[in-house]
């Protein structure tokens, strides 16, 4: 259980710095960027793991990177959107 964690931290991080490196001006700070992909991954890890029981390295290492890129990718902002206000409901 030590290494599928470990695994899936480095595999989330491993995402976060192709998430960086390809969308760097839509995404925020870096830091936040590889502690969500760490984090969704350690996630992912844990729920494959409790669904499939002991054994399944692989699947586990699956679920964290399907869960990593999940939660990396509700981070990315629109291209060339400037967020407005509407106006007041009368």
């Amino acid at each position: 259980m030590i290494w599928e964690s470990f695994g899936s931290a480095v595999l989330g991080l491993a995402l976060s710095w192709a998430a960086l490196h390809s969308l760097a001006d839509r995404l925020p700070s870096g830091r936040a960027v590889y502690l969500t992909g760490a984090l969704g991954a350690l996630f992912g890890a844990f729920l494959t793991h409790m669904a499939l029981g002991p054994g399944s390295v692989l699947a586990s290492l699956i679920g964290a990177a399907a869960v990593a890129s999940v939660t990396l990718s509700l981070l990315i902002r629109p291209r060339g959107r400037r967020l407005t206000r509407s106006a007041p409901a009368q």
